[in-house]
């Protein structure tokens, strides 16, 4: 009994079984789709794996200054959005999320970021006929 309850006694979650909820996902959702519209995708996804060791203190963060931040943001979705990070594999998730929403549909990568047809594209040069 004794050998059994140590031998897993120190193992941890696997970061690939993690899975959010729905409440966590679309919250997580919205978090990124303000980060797409400050186009901040890169800074995000370069900050969160450089501090990836560290989102069980960052969640443990946000339940502290809890009643700080209920001034910004509802009190049930700061702790849904804590509870999301204490997981070992939620920075991994939320990095693919950040890439899979940001990634331009095949419809978008056909034109020109700004929404301009490219000049230089041979289908839209004109010939000169003079």
């Amino acid at each position: 009994m004794i050998k059994e309850w140590l031998a897993h006694a120190f193992a941890v979650e696997r970061p690939e079984d993690f899975t959010p909820t729905e409440e966590q996902q679309q919250i997580a959702d919205r978090i990124c789709r303000e980060i797409i519209r400050r186009d901040m995708v890169t800074l995000a996804i370069l900050s969160l794996e450089t501090c990836r060791p560290l989102n069980y203190i960052g969640s443990q963060a946000i339940h502290f200054f809890s009643p700080f931040i209920s001034f910004l943001v509802e009190p049930k979705s700061q702790k849904i959005f804590a509870d999301f990070l204490e997981k070992r594999g939620s920075i991994e998730w939320l990095c693919q999320r950040l890439e899979t929403l940001s990634a331009p549909s095949s419809d978008e990568q056909s034109e020109h970021p700004t929404g301009i047809q490219n000049p230089l594209n041979p289908e839209t040069i004109k010939k000169d006929d003079s």
